[in-house]
């Protein structure tokens, strides 16, 4: 059975429709913020897998971007397992005046929304099926009052599944930053997450490894915790920057848990927003 759709029944609503039609592009799943916002660029921070510090890479660059004079946002598109609220140490919940929700404002100004703003105990799981958890982040970027955005750094859900495919669709991203560790395994989900940007025509801006290696005190001398990096080799592969390898130093994981990830001195974060500032 043919999958063509006449025109006289389409209702131009190309979300959630599988037919094929030459209306359907990709621009026509584009989403727009409220009309009160204003958004200037959209970067996507993005990981094969859970667990190796896609967050924390997200909210560095958000604070650097910050210190460097531009107003900055944090979508933690992670609904199931939101963090920024924690790591910039923001605990009022969102609130909305029947037309808008607000997001919570960080001591240096940051505009934060994440789904634990949401729930009545920061321990509440959030058990919610696909579909449903896709349908947040559309409601974050379109229904929150976005003010006077230059740059909006999205933390997006690890994986290659339907919710990172509705933020790449959806959201007018202007690039995407991987990050991975150094582990052996690690280096096969990289290749998936950057094959699907690739796939989905949205800029890669570069790789970022995390926990890379831990420096001696004594010596100066690095250990590589998780074995010989493989970054470079697949960033070879693909043509594409290595922005960042980002050690484990004494005081980050601290940080994160403190909420004062914005008072985090990171050298390695400024060639990342290097990248994406040159690149928008």
């Amino acid at each position: 059975m043919s999958n063509e759709i006449n025109s006289s029944n389409c209702n131009h609503n190309c979300e959630g429709c599988s037919a094929s039609c030459g209306e359907r592009t990709a621009e026509s799943l584009k989403i727009e913020p409220h009309a009160k916002s204003r958004i200037g660029h959209i970067i996507g921070i993005v990981s094969g897998k859970g667990g190796v510090g896609k967050s924390f890479v997200a909210s560095l660059l958000a604070s650097e971007l910050q210190r460097r004079g531009f107003r900055t946002a944090v979508l933690d598109g992670d609904i199931t397992g939101p963090s920024m609220a924690k790591v910039f140490g923001v605990t009022e919940k969102m609130y909305g005046d029947g037309e808008l929700a607000y997001p919570a404002v960080t001591k240096s100004g940051i505009q934060v929304v994440s789904a634990n703003m949401l729930l009545e105990r920061d321990d509440q799981p959030v058990i919610w099926r696909g579909p449903i958890v896709a349908g947040m982040i559309r409601q974050f970027y379109q229904e929150v009052y976005w003010d006077d955005v230059d740059y909006m750094v999205v933390d997006m859900p690890p994986g290659t599944s339907d919710v990172p495919l509705t933020v790449f669709q959806s959201l007018p991203l202007d690039g995407i930053i991987v990050v991975a560790s150094p582990q052996e395994l690690v280096g096969m989900v990289v290749e998936k997450a950057i094959n699907m940007a690739n796939m989905m025509n949205i800029p890669l801006l570069g790789l970022v490894e995390n926990m890379s290696y831990v420096e001696c005190g004594q010596c100066g001398n690095r250990i590589n915790i998780f074995g010989e990096s493989h970054i470079d080799e697949i960033a070879g592969k693909y043509g594409i920057p290595v922005l960042a390898k980002i050690p484990m130093r004494e005081g980050y994981a601290q940080a994160g848990d403190e909420g004062t990830i914005e008072d985090l001195e990171v050298p390695e974060i400024k060639a990342v927003a290097n990248a994406v500032t040159k690149a928008a």
